[in-house]
């Protein structure tokens, strides 16, 4: 990966590990010429730099999509929640300032795709996609309703993957597990694990 791009995204606020942001990068590389990819979750930018740099490798593009008001764990009150993303006009939080300013800063403009809006309903506009990266939303409803949404979008022998997949839930929530498995269950083939991050393969056979 290109150094300064790697130390941007350390930079990034986020919740990706490095080791894992480059563990993405790489399986996003692998299939980054065969088609577009698509990311879910974009929040600040952080993976988006990981996976754009992949993209613009080969010149590919990577579609970001996110509605930029936070899941259910970034709302006031909740563990994540980060009052410098509030919109002091609105009262929400809106991160999507933050991604324009990381994809600028990463030169990625021209390769990174930001959608604003509900993953679900892009989902059912959008054709196939070589590499699915699924961070959304956490709580059950969200996560499975990406999952159904997306995983048939991946083509054949392309990537899906999946973050904050914690087999003990003593170590984490249990839906980004509990697609994972069903993933598994639907013929993905595991590909790669770095940490809490999941990397598997839709079979040629579909």
């Amino acid at each position: 990966m290109n150094p300064e791009l790697a130390a941007l995204a350390q930079q990034v606020k986020g919740f990706m590990p490095h080791d894992e942001g480059l563990a993405l990068y790489r399986a996003a590389a692998e299939v980054a010429s065969l088609g577009p990819l698509v990311e879910i979750g974009s929040y600040c930018g952080k993976s988006a730099v990981y996976l754009g740099a992949a993209a613009a490798e080969c010149g590919g593009v990577l579609f970001t999509i996110d509605h930029h008001h936070g899941s259910e764990e970034m709302q006031a009150g909740w563990e994540h929640h980060d009052a410098e993303l509030v919109d002091p006009s609105t009262g929400r939080m809106d991160s999507l300032p933050v991604l324009r300013r990381t994809l600028t800063d990463a030169g990625l403009d021209g390769t990174v795709v930001a959608v604003v809006g509900d993953s679900v309903t892009v989902a059912r506009h959008f054709g196939g996609a070589a590499f699915v990266f699924i961070d959304g939303g956490h709580g059950h409803a969200p996560a499975h309703a990406d999952y159904e949404a997306w995983s048939p979008k991946v083509t054949p022998g392309g990537l899906l993957a999946i973050h904050d997949v914690f087999p003990d839930p003593a170590d984490g929530g249990r839906p980004p597990y509990e697609i994972w498995l069903r993933a598994l269950d639907d013929g993905y083939i595991e590909h790669d694990a770095q940490g809490s991050l999941r990397v598997l393969r839709r079979s040629l056979d579909g």
